[in-house]
């Protein structure tokens, strides 16, 4: 069985969110949002290590709050640098000798599946470098400077990145070593194309959503009451984040 370390990203400013709390850290459903985006993966056998990445303003409050479930949970903490490719490449350098294949996945998707997981799993063990991705249903219209449209674009062979990003350890070290040569990228699976390996799709779902407003809160809240249950096998810590925080968050 091939060694997997997980690494989701934690330390954006959650601009676009607009509220006093960042997006990762509010509760939904009684637990934080990056909770729920690690959950599926701390119990599976492949995985061998953990880490999110906490920008260095919020470690202090995230030690404080979540210091039972990190050790529950076994999950460790990487510094946030000035940008996310900063960030996921001090994850990367935390990432244990033994570990084959490093995965990455926002900590703010918290309605991943089971399922999911193990389909772009075992399509990167297959291939090297994976995803998951949801191709284009809708018409695709680009528009000029004043929102008026200039051309209807094709959304033949279009796909809408998620994650998790799963990649080959050895390839995605090369890669960030050579990430100051590109410009432009805006994911990591775009970073180990620029390095000249192939990257394959493996069908997510609409319900893998990243969130990004506070309107995703109730989306995500329906997506997650709606899923079937029971919930993953472990709990996400030794008592419930309702019980211990009060449930802050969305009600």
């Amino acid at each position: 069985m091939a060694a997997f370390a997980v690494i989701l990203p934690a330390a954006g400013k959650s601009s676009r969110f607009k509220d006093k709390e960042k997006k990762p850290f509010v509760n939904l459903d009684g637990r934080a949002i990056w909770l729920r985006a690690v959950e599926f993966f701390i119990t599976r056998p492949e995985v061998v290590q953990c880490l999110i990445v906490v920008s260095a303003d919020d470690q202090e409050m995230f030690r404080r709050r979540f210091g039972a479930n990190l050790a529950f949970m076994n999950v460790q903490i990487a510094d946030g640098g000035a940008e996310r490719f900063e960030s996921v490449a001090n994850a990367l350098s935390l990432v244990k000798p033994e570990v084959e294949f490093v995965a990455i996945h926002d900590a703010v998707r918290p309605c991943l599946t089971e399922a999911l997981v193990s389909a772009v799993f075992a399509k990167a063990q297959q291939t090297g470098a994976a995803l998951l991705a949801t191709p284009i249903v809708e018409t695709v219209k680009e528009a000029g400077d004043k929102q008026q449209v200039k051309q209807t674009v094709s959304r033949r062979g279009l796909w809408l990145a998620q994650t998790p990003q799963v990649f080959r350890k050895d390839w995605l070290v090369e890669a960030y070593a050579q990430r100051s040569k590109h410009q432009n990228i805006t994911d990591d699976a775009q970073l180990v194309e620029a390095a000249g390996h192939v990257v394959h799709l493996v069908d997510g779902a609409a319900t893998n959503i990243k969130i990004t407003s506070k309107a995703d809160l109730y989306l995500a809240d329906a997506i997650l009451k709606a899923m079937p249950k029971p919930k993953p096998s472990s709990p996400s810590g030794p008592f419930g984040e309702e019980e211990m925080w009060g449930g802050r968050g969305l009600k």
